[in-house]
């Protein structure tokens, strides 16, 4: 009998049924509480975290720039501040046809391609619906031009800012220096969260040398941005912090006479006040137009301040290294005291060359017929060769070392501004070490009238100068002499360093050079007695004439300055204190090329003590020019001295 089984089962059907729907539902209900538990979490737990996201999302913090500080001179004189400009701005992403639209602007503003070229640099770092400086320090004719124009010029705003300005142009530009844009080098050495919202940093002089003290510290403020982080307003305000503004040991007068009293020539002017190491002027010819730096110099420009013959960019005054002449014979007059190698009565004979035994080359004396006998007071006064070579050779150049560098002759003075030299005061160890040879009796010579390899800045003899005068004490030279508040006006000066004295036996051997300092300015027949004699004060005087090529041993008649090239012509050099009894100032002048120092230079500083101590110039005498180059003469001259009169 056969059998049917059914075609379905209900009963087993209805069971699978009802446990899909019981594991649906256990699975909906899991994750309705891995939902609930995931809500919950967002919700309650990370509530502050993502609230903190939305809000950065939302709201932008923009940085503030602080307002740069001031520089003043020792009178209140500003030599550095921030003026207010228009600055005309473009936003790159409401300009369809950018090339079109600088020029119509080129219409309106004078437009450089430097300009333009600067302004497509800054177009391509920067975010383009921000504002892109195109031209700084609009007049207002250009900014009343631009405004009439506005309905026609899309994306463009003439904005208000503020603009590094140095009043007196490029006098004192190598102290104060300039700012200029950050660059790559700058990034990898400067805290970049100091920076926030800054453009510009200190490139040279002061405005490098005390960047941390004039930058102050930037603020923020909070703007609500939309979604494309376009600004829509500012929440909040929190200023920064202005820059310190800085008091300067400078006198603008006196730096604008010696500037003024240099006249055509090239050199530098340093002035010191010996009481504290204070510089009172610091100047370098010829100088620069620092403006030229603030707002990005283009390549052509720069390229031609780096080829110009003349060095402008070059401060002479801290890296010019130079031959110190016969300035340096009152410190080598002091040596041959101390060391007991002469006294101040002995007397050397001068007829006007000398030779070192066993050998056949002469060392002459600027004055060819020579000065007869010379003490030392006479040596200092009449600048005699033949008696500093005597000394020199009785002193030894290792004694003569230690004796210059105690004045801090071959190395850095610390002054607060960047970029100084060591000079150079020779050694038998530093010869053998660059040279690899043995030091020559002849050179130990050389070194004692301040030829041969010594090298010194202008700064260091000034430094020199003020350590004679002030009997061995001395400072650190130093520029910046207070910082002020610019809210409460309240001023901190800065700290003076004391130098290590230079320790004498007998202080009288101080009184005998300073004496014969006394009479090179103020006793007929002293190289610097046109400078001192109708002074109404009390001057201490050197002069020097450093050799720049020398004449050949059977030479006899030396060219006259205007038949000598002008890049073979000696350097002028004068140091002076005064007043003498009371030491106030001390003057180191050096002007390249020119010739005498007693001639050239002393007037120079004479007219820098005048401002200084009275307040005006009571020296007259015009400023120096340079000589014309002229052939010599064919027909035969008198002979004349081998070495210009200092």
């Amino acid at each position: 009998m056969a059998r049917y089984e059914p075609l379905k089962n209900l009963h087993r059907e209805k069971n699978l049924f009802s446990s899909r729907i019981v594991v649906g539902a256990l699975i909906c209900f899991g994750l309705t509480l891995l939902l609930m538990a995931r809500l919950t979490r967002l919700q309650v737990e990370d509530h502050r975290y993502y609230t903190t996201r939305a809000d950065e999302n939302r709201l932008r913090v923009t940085p503030v720039p602080p307002v740069r500080g001031l520089v003043f001179d020792r009178n209140g004189v500003v030599l550095a501040q921030n003026r207010p400009a228009f600055v005309l701005e473009v936003v790159p992403e409401q300009i369809q046809d950018m090339p079109s639209l600088l020029m119509r602007l080129g219409h309106l503003v004078q437009l450089t391609d430097a300009d333009i070229a600067r302004f497509e640099d800054r177009v391509r770092k920067t975010p383009r619906y921000r504002g892109v400086p195109l031209r700084n320090n609009l007049s207002m004719e250009e900014v009343a031009r631009v405004e009439v124009n506005r309905h026609d010029l899309p994306g463009v705003e003439v904005t208000a800012g503020l603009t590094r300005n140095y009043p007196l142009g490029n006098s004192a530009a190598h102290v104060i220096g300039y700012v200029g844009g950050i660059s790559e080098t700058d990034l990898q050495r400067i805290d970049t969260n100091l920076y926030q919202g800054l453009a510009q940093i200190g490139k040279a002089g002061i405005e490098r040398s005390h960047e941390d003290l004039l930058r102050g510290l930037p603020g923020a403020k909070i703007i609500e941005a939309n979604a494309f982080g376009r600004p829509l307003r500012e929440l909040d305000h929190r200023p920064g912090k202005s820059g310190q503004n800085l008091v300067l040991s400078v006198d603008a007068r006196v730096q604008e006479v010696a500037e003024a009293a240099l006249g055509e020539l090239n050199g530098s002017v340093v002035a010191l006040d010996p009481r504290n190491g204070e510089v009172i002027a610091l100047v370098s010819k010829p100088g620069f137009d620092p403006h030229a730096f603030v707002e990005g110099i283009d390549v052509a420009s720069y390229q031609a301040l780096l080829s110009d013959r003349s060095r402008p960019l070059f401060n002479r005054a801290l890296q010019g290294q130079y031959p110190p002449g016969s300035t340096v014979k009152p410190a080598m007059a002091l040596a041959g005291l101390e060391y007991n190698i002469t006294d101040p009565d002995h007397r050397e004979f001068c007829g006007g060359s000398m030779q070192l035994p066993g050998s056949t080359r002469r060392y002459r004396c600027w004055r060819r017929q020579g000065h007869g006998w010379m003490d030392m007071v006479a040596g200092v006064m009449h600048s005699c060769d033949i008696y500093f070579y005597q000394l020199a050779m009785n002193l030894g150049i290792d004694r003569m070392h230690d004796a210059m560098t105690q004045f801090g002759l071959g190395a850095r003075t610390g002054i607060d501004l960047p970029l100084e030299s060591t000079g150079l005061m020779p050694s038998r160890e530093w010869k053998r070490r660059t040279r690899g040879e043995p030091w020559y009796p002849g050179e130990t010579l050389n070194i004692g009238i301040g030829q041969g390899y010594t090298l010194v800045t202008p700064l260091q003899l000034a430094q020199m100068t003020a350590r004679i005068a002030n009997r061995g004490e001395g400072f650190m030279p130093h520029i910046l002499r207070a910082t002020r508040d610019p809210a409460s006006g309240d001023e901190t000066p800065q700290t003076v360093s004391p130098l290590p004295p230079i320790v004498i036996s007998n202080t009288r051997h101080w009184d005998k050079v300073i004496q014969a300092m006394i009479e090179t300015a103020h006793q007929p027949g002293g190289t610097a007695y046109r400078v001192g004699r109708d002074a109404p004060y009390l001057i201490a005087a050197k002069t020097g004439t450093a050799q720049v090529a020398g004449l050949s041993q059977d030479e006899k008649v030396a060219p006259t300055l205007e038949q000598t090239p002008l890049h073979l012509r000696d350097h002028a050099l004068f140091v002076a204190f005064a007043p003498a009894d009371d030491p106030q100032v001390a003057v180191a002048v050096l002007a390249e090329h020119a010739g005498h120092g007693g001639a050239v230079s002393g007037p120079i500083a004479r007219k820098v003590m005048d401002q200084y101590l009275l307040g005006e110039v009571r020296y007259e005498s015009p400023p120096p020019v340079i000589p014309k180059v002229v052939r010599p003469s064919p027909r035969p001259t008198p002979e004349v001295t081998a070495r210009a009169p200092d």
